[in-house]
């Protein structure tokens, strides 16, 4: 903790008057009772009792800090964002990690994907990546987001986990495949927070001056290199330290060793979307490199600590909705659904002015809106200027430039089913197959094997037939390491997803 200054040292209520005493309440006599006129007792007890707002629902638990990205490539030719404008320009960014399913007091080791924010204070307001760790997302549709969360919680009739509510859900589920595949290997367990990669996931668009438009994905590649724990070392870890990559990512800053990563950009043109052999926009798949190589655009480095945890870390709020010029969002299901959701629980949970908290607010350049009022208004709220537009009082005013491109939609608005030719197994078998090692390969088993241990036979067999469908040798193992019966497994995978559930209800 840093000493405060002999003028910061008096101790004072929150208006500042001078306190004489924060040891003895006010009471009648040396036994009391306790008067209601010390003021400072209730101020002190009525804050203690407000002062946990509430938990986020997921990425409850997480660690922060500020650094700076800096453009190494030129891309004005796919975006006009300013930030991104000129080779060597940098701007300063406030990054949290976290886990995603957990409770604030969960381990840090847990299998989970991780959360990967990056808020960058851009002179034209902030642009948040909120991304992961993994390319990929276990589901396609925002509205399937509440139940998915629900089952990697705890069950409403025992408040534990339950491994029943998980593969329930993920074997319904069969886009879910190649996250799970993901979340088994030892990717699920990473060492740090400063071992990891970091991804967009999502397609997004760039558009440039001339109206241009190209969708894109971003990585976050660790200039550490990548380092994971095994399931069991894991499970130790989470006995030794439950705060560890909290504290890793921490004390490496304060002791001089930023985390850096290279920041990548897959960029894909419209005609080449239009066409492309899985649907570009799907969370559930990764864009092959050898289909559309990445190209390094930028580096960023994390040099910082954060002074106060609540404070900024606590109270820092990021929405993939926050774009500049420049960048924008795509048709992606999932995406479209997130752009409402985070600014929503950002207002239940810190209120419904977090934006005038200062982690959150920007810092190249000001806001200026007609948004009044409300809880926690702690800026100027607008001062005499006029709240309502259109006025003749000077008010800010809309810039035309600022909009972003025009696109074709078409089809009809009605609830439809995600029908891409292309299957939900072919890259998580890929995955198995070509990218894993044969101790890649033991691990995944393992650690499937013995979550899944404690789930109904039904659900088993329904999960364990999906991994067949993704690859047989996949399915196989798993089967074998639940004694599962093998020529029941593939029949299940025969059948369609909805007579494999018929068959397992």
């Amino acid at each position: 903790m840093k000493r405060k200054t002999s003028k910061e040292r008096t101790l004072t209520d929150g208006f500042g008057k001078p306190v004489e005493d924060d040891q003895n309440s006010v009471t009648a006599g040396r036994s009391g009772p306790v008067l209601v006129q010390d003021i400072h007792l209730i101020e002190k007890l009525a804050h203690f009792d407000r002062e946990r707002i509430p938990e986020r629902v997921v990425h409850a638990k997480g660690a922060g800090a500020y650094g700076h990205f800096e453009v190494t490539a030129d891309v004005t030719k796919y975006t006009k964002a300013k930030f991104l404008n000129k080779v060597g320009k940098r701007t300063e960014v406030f990054a949290r990690f976290s886990t995603v399913g957990g409770e604030k007091g969960s381990a840090d080791s847990e299998r989970d994907p991780r959360g990967f924010a990056v808020k960058f204070y851009t002179e034209e307001g902030n642009y948040d990546m909120v991304g992961n760790n993994t390319p990929v997302f276990f589901i396609r549709d925002a509205i399937k987001f509440p139940d998915f969360i629900h089952t990697q919680k705890r069950n409403p009739a025992t408040n534990l986990k339950d491994p029943n509510m998980f593969w329930d859900f993920l074997s319904l589920t069969p886009e879910s495949i190649h996250q799970v595949t993901i979340l088994f290997s030892d990717r699920g367990t990473p060492a740090t927070f400063r071992h990891m990669n970091g991804y967009t996931s999502h397609t997004y668009k760039w558009y440039n001056d001339k109206g241009e438009h190209y969708w894109i994905k971003l990585h976050f590649k660790t200039e550490q290199g990548i380092e994971n724990m095994t399931g069991e070392e894991a499970d130790e870890m989470r006995k030794v330290d439950p705060d560890h990559a909290t504290r890793d990512l921490h004390a490496s800053i304060e002791r001089g060793v930023f985390p850096s990563w290279r920041v990548e950009a897959q960029i894909m043109t419209p005609e080449d979307a239009e066409n492309y052999r899985f649907d570009p926009f799907d969370i559930t798949k990764v864009w092959p490199h050898g289909d559309v190589p990445p190209i390094t655009i930028g580096r960023m480095v994390l040099n910082r600590n954060p002074d106060n945890y609540f404070a900024e870390v606590e109270q820092s709020a990021f929405s993939p909705a926050n774009f500049v010029p420049g960048i924008a969002a795509s048709p992606d299901k999932l995406l479209q659904g997130r752009l409402f959701s985070y600014h929503d629980t950002h207002r239940h949970r810190l209120g419904a002015n977090y934006h005038l908290i200062p982690v959150n607010q920007p810092k190249g350049t000001l806001a200026n809106h007609y948004m009044r009022d409300g809880p926690m208004m702690t800026g100027d709220n607008g001062g005499a200027g006029p709240n309502y537009y259109p006025n003749t009082f000077n008010g800010p005013e809309p810039d035309i430039k600022a909009g972003e491109p025009a696109f074709d939609l078409q089809g009809k608005a009605a609830r439809q089913r995600h029908d891409h030719p292309n299957s939900d197994f072919i890259q998580a078998g890929d995955l198995y197959s070509k990218v894993m090692s044969d101790q890649d390969r033991k691990h995944l088993i393992s650690n499937i094997v013995g979550h899944m241990s404690g789930a109904e036979e039904r659900i088993k067999y329904r999960q364990t037939a999906l991994f067949y469908l993704a690859n047989a040798d996949y399915g196989k193992r798993v089967a074998k390491g639940l004694k599962l019966d093998l020529k029941r497994v593939k029949e299940l995978a025969s059948m369609t997803q909805e007579d494999r559930v018929k068959a397992t209800v």
